[in-house]
């Protein structure tokens, strides 16, 4: 089966955004991540830095969580915090940039905001903890002594955000379609079977 659209979620240093990238450059159909964020800052008129400290800053409560989801799926952004505001923002960017044809997204709960589009494949990427360390510190340049840290941090970010927004565990396989292991398969493997997926 071949599908239009690629939503992916990923740990800290599984090299996701990689895997996305390169996905994008071989295929020629756009990736959407950071741009996301850069739409939303022009459009709301906040700076990224702003936009970054939301998403980590965001409840994790789940009455919260149903008041946003319901809003979100409304495009109502009235009585939602700024953290509420932003995913909004972040949903409505995500649906216009599919409304342009194929794409990969990382990030953003994509998956949330395509979840009613045809031929959307949810991806996430992990990968074992030695291979997560190599990476962070020969590529990210992060400090040995800091890797622990910093995994557990944008992890812990990642997960609430996903929680807060979707009132599923970002870590619960059953909200994927494809999981993909890049320590066993590397980089190029996770491309590879990414690519025939894709119209």
């Amino acid at each position: 089966m071949k599908f239009q659209y690629i939503a992916m979620e990923r740990e800290y240093g599984s090299g996701g955004r990689e895997i996305a990238r390169k996905l994008s450059e071989i295929t020629g159909i756009p990736c959407y991540g950071r741009e996301i964020i850069e739409a939303v800052s022009k459009e709301q008129n906040i700076s990224i830095s702003q936009i970054d400290h939301y998403e980590e800053s965001v409840t994790n409560s789940f009455l919260y969580t149903i008041f946003a989801l319901g809003k979100a799926l409304s495009g109502d952004s009235d009585m939602l915090t700024k953290e509420g505001h932003i995913f909004v923002a972040e949903q409505k960017v995500i649906r216009q940039m599919a409304e342009k044809g194929p794409a990969v997204f990382v990030g953003h709960c994509a998956a949330e905001a395509l979840k009613t589009n045809q031929g959307l494949l949810r991806v996430f990427i992990r990968c074992d903890m030695e291979e997560k360390r190599k990476r962070i510190i020969e590529e990210y340049k992060i400090p040995e002594n800091k890797v622990e840290s910093t995994i557990h941090k944008f992890d812990h970010k990642r997960a609430n955000y996903y929680y807060a927004n979707t009132a599923r565990k970002w870590t619960d396989f059953h909200n994927y379609d494809l999981i993909l292991d890049s320590g066993t398969l590397g980089v190029d493997g996770c491309i590879s079977a990414l690519k025939g997926f894709l119209q």
